[in-house]
C-alpha cells in the first residue's frame, strides 16, 4: 500500500538517488543536498514522499509565500509510474497549501520536456501567458 508522508532524513539516500534518475540534467543547486536542507529549514512538513513497504517511490515539494503556492521536484521512480503515486502526491501538496491557506498553486516546467507539460494539463494546470524569469544568487 501506497502512503503519503513528510520527508524523513533516514529518506535522503532514497530521495537523492530517485532525484538523480529523474532529473539528470539539474543544477547543482536543484541536487538533493542543498534542496532537501533549503526545504526543511521553511515549511519542512510540505516536503512529501510517497513510499511502500519502507522504500521511497516518489517526492514532491511545496511552498507557500503568503501570496501563492508553488510545486517542485514532483518525481516517481520510473519503475512505479502509472499507479496514480503523482497524483496522490500532488493532491496531498495542494491541500496542505490550501490548509495554509493558498488559493492559487503555479508550477514551472521546462520548455523541453513535453511529457510533463502534457501531464499537468491532464491534472487540470494550464499554461498561463506568463514570463518565467529568475537569476542564480
Amino acid at each position: 500500500m501506497i502512503v503519503i508522508l513528510p520527508y524523513a532524513e533516514a529518506q535522503f539516500a532514497e530521495v537523492e538517488a530517485l532525484w538523480r534518475a529523474v532529473f539528470p540534467e539539474d543544477p547543482p543547486h536543484s541536487h538533493a543536498a542543498v534542496a532537501i536542507p533549503q526545504k526543511l529549514a521553511v515549511q519542512r512538513n510540505l516536503m512529501l514522499v510517497a513510499q511502500e513497504d519502507g522504500h521511497v517511490l516518489g517526492t514532491i515539494l511545496a511552498g507557500y509565500d503568503g501570496h501563492r503556492g508553488w510545486l517542485y521536484k514532483l518525481a516517481v521512480h520510473p519503475k512505479a509510474r502509472g499507479c496514480g503515486i503523482a497524483r496522490a502526491l500532488i493532491r496531498a501538496a495542494e491541500q496542505g497549501l490550501a490548509e495554509l491557506g493558498c488559493t492559487k498553486v503555479n508550477l514551472q516546467v521546462r520548455d523541453t520536456n513535453r511529457d510533463a507539460a502534457a501531464f499537468w494539463a491532464h491534472m487540470g494546470y494550464a499554461v498561463e501567458p506568463r514570463i518565467s524569469m529568475g537569476r542564480t544568487l
